[in-house]
Parts: structure tokens; sequence; C-alpha cells
């Protein structure tokens, strides 16, 4: 039988307290607590993981540089980008980290593929890519079993803030989104497509939720 997925669709969201809440979320949840995706685009910001450099940081300017507890190095956020959070309990859906990994960037693939575009992985590099170009960035978190953090889709957004960066840590290295590559311009409809790929990638049957953050014990509140 088929996983339920409750299907957050938030709109555009300040990056902090989004982060703040899933990690709550996370902490909180039980055995027994539905796995949710919250799909957004957030204000504008450059967040840096982990092992993130402020040397790849080149040049933020009026963007804010914020530091998080996910994997890899620095990348951008802003309006016209999807950005997805799988809230996973991965050994209830039955893989691994890198099996969470290789099917985020499987459905991304599958995503671009209804619209002609090829797009490719990258073995150690994260991520999904057309023609040495990124399009899409994986950055995420693993706390007692369960996913936080998740994907950046570039789908029609300023490229711009890319340039003030190494994006993920490579100098040089190329971006580029979904309008670009003969897509969509509507971000919704590349929503619905991402959304469907990202559920039958993992088994999940989707069940739209209330497009708020689910709220959380007082004494754990965000």
């Amino acid at each position: 039988m088929p996983l339920p997925l409750k299907i957050r669709r938030l709109g555009r969201q300040p990056y902090e307290p989004v982060w703040r809440a899933m990690s709550a979320f996370t902490d909180n949840r039980t055995a027994s607590t539905t796995d949710e995706l919250w799909v957004l685009e957030h204000d504008p910001v450059f967040t840096l993981g982990q092992a993130g450099k402020m040397e790849h940081v080149l040049a933020p300017g009026d963007i804010p540089v914020v530091p998080v507890d996910r994997g890899g190095q620095v990348t951008y956020h802003g309006p016209g980008q999807i950005v997805a959070y799988p809230l996973i309990d991965l050994r209830r859906v039955g893989v691994s980290v890198r099996d969470l990994v290789h099917g985020i960037e499987q459905a991304l693939i599958d995503t671009l593929a209804n619209w002609n575009i090829e797009a490719v992985r990258r073995e150690g590099a994260p991520g999904v890519y057309v023609a040495d170009a990124k399009v899409a960035a994986l950055g995420l978190r693993v706390r007692r079993g369960c996913s936080f953090h998740g994907l950046a889709f570039n789908v029609n957004m300023s490229l711009e803030p890319f340039h003030r960066i190494n994006p993920c840590g490579y100098k040089g290295l190329a971006v580029t989104q979904v309008l670009d590559l003969g897509g969509p311009s509507r971000l919704s409809d590349v929503e619905d497509v991402l959304i469907g790929e990202l559920c039958r990638q993992f088994g999940f049957e989707p069940e739209p939720a209330a497009p708020v953050i689910p709220e959380l014990p007082a004494r754990m509140a965000v």
C-alpha cells in the first residue's frame, strides 16, 4: 500500500523561520507521524552548509548569509526557485540516505524530461545538471532516521546572485533554470510535476494539506 505524504504548498516564506520549523518538526515527530513535503519559495538568502567555507561567498551585498545544519557548501535561494523539503522517516520508507539522494535526483531528472530537457546527475557532486550547468541543488540532513532540508530547483528567477558565490563550492560553476531550457515559466506547473515524480520515486500517495506550517507543542513552538 502507498504511504501517505502530506503536501504543504507554503508560498513565499523567509528562510530562518521555516528552517527552525522543519528542525522542530523532526525533533518532535514520532513513529506514527505522517511524512510531509513542504514546497515553497524563499526570500533572497545565501545558505552555508555545515562544511561550507566563507571563502566561497564572494560578494553577498544586501543578501543575508545564513550558516545552517545541512550538508553541502553555499547556495542561493530566491523568488522563482522551487524549494522542497521532504520530511521523511527513512526507515519506514525503507531507503538509505544514498537512496534518498538518488531518488530526489531521479525525480528532478524525470520532471525535466516532461519538457524534453535531458538532465543528468554527477557522481560525487549531488544535484542535477543540464549541459554542464546546474539546474537543481541538494542539501540534506538526517536526524533520528528522519530527513529535513532538501532541494532547490531553478525555474524562473534572477540568476545574478549565483555570480556572488562559488555555487556549491565550485568556482565558475554554470547555473541554469527551467525557463532558459525551454520549459514552463509558472512555478505551479513545475511543482505539480515534481510532486508527482517525488511521490512515484518513494511510493507515496500525496495528500493535500493546509498551506501552513504545522503547529508544534507550545514548549517547542518556533
